[in-house]
């Protein structure tokens, strides 16, 4: 069966796309960053996912406010990227598993979630700098991915207890998979940010604080904000959060946050990335 390794959240700012591109990691402003990824290459290097499940928000590559999904997943074997400019370089395509994505969509259908299915699939910022965060270098991504966006655009937007919930579903999805896979499950953007109006540059690092300390250890506390309040509380843009919520309710074993890092601002953004381990119910019984 497939097993869940364990799940990172990671910030998507365009402007690491071309940090990047430009070699400036070990720059003054960006080394506090990406020296916070150590951690998490030398865990990927060990437990060696061979799929990836990105909860990410799609930002008008797909989708626009005419016709907005709550929820979409990728059922494609390849998803190219393209992106709305900002100047990143374009990525190779990423791989897909559809017989998998379509496993995962089977179980939300069953948990009563109303997906949108797409065999065609675009991805953009949000998920190609995650992805080339975690495999650095020129070797690429070297595991097939899920994509499944949520809604942070078009209000009304999916409750921080949907998102929950929606991670949930997945995670009972992944580990009813028959095959035998290490799948690790990622939640990008934010954290807290605002790009527009009279907050334009705020941001709230108690806040981001108290997120990362109730993904670690009580998720369920999140459910308590409204979206009114977590746009108050993180920004506009800082309900990206929900694609961390999605991530962790996605962690069905015993949870044990491995590493974190915290830097502001990358481009106006509270740039964060965690990483949770993930031991299945049947070792922590087994220990």
């Amino acid at each position: 069966m497939a097993r869940i390794v364990g799940g990172i959240g990671t910030t998507h700012v365009p402007a690491i796309g071309k940090a990047i591109a430009e070699r400036k990691q070990k720059d003054p402003y960006w080394s506090p960053f990406f020296d916070g990824f150590d951690a998490v290459h030398g865990w990927l290097a060990r437990t060696r996912p061979d799929v990836a499940v990105v909860f990410y928000n799609d930002h008008g590559l797909n989708f626009f406010l005419d016709k907005m999904p709550t929820f979409a997943v990728g059922a494609a074997d390849l998803y190219r990227n393209e992106d709305e400019g900002w100047g990143i370089p374009v990525s190779k395509a990423l791989a897909g598993d559809a017989a998998f994505s379509w496993h995962v969509i089977n179980g939300l259908v069953a948990d009563e979630f109303d997906v949108t299915m797409c065999q065609d699939m675009l991805v953009d910022h949000a998920v190609t700098i995650p992805m080339a965060l975690m495999w650095p270098g020129e070797g690429g991504c070297p595991v097939k991915i899920i994509p499944i966006s949520i809604n942070t655009v078009q209000h009304p937007l999916p409750s921080v207890s949907r998102c929950l919930k929606l991670g949930r579903s997945v995670g009972r999805a992944i580990e009813s998979y028959d095959k035998d896979l290490r799948v690790v499950v990622i939640g990008t953007g934010g954290l807290s940010h605002q790009l527009d109006g009279e907050r334009a540059g705020f941001i709230n690092k108690p806040f981001d604080t108290l997120c990362m300390d109730k993904l670690a250890s009580d998720p369920e506390a999140l459910t308590r904000y409204t979206i009114p309040e977590l746009v108050e509380q993180a920004g506009a843009q800082g309900v990206e959060l929900l694609n961390w919520v999605a991530m962790r309710g996605a962690l069905t074993g015993r949870v044990a946050e491995l590493h974190r890092n915290y830097h502001i601002p990358i481009s106006n953004t509270a740039a964060a990335t965690m990483l949770f381990d993930n031991i299945p119910v049947a070792q922590r019984k087994a220990a």
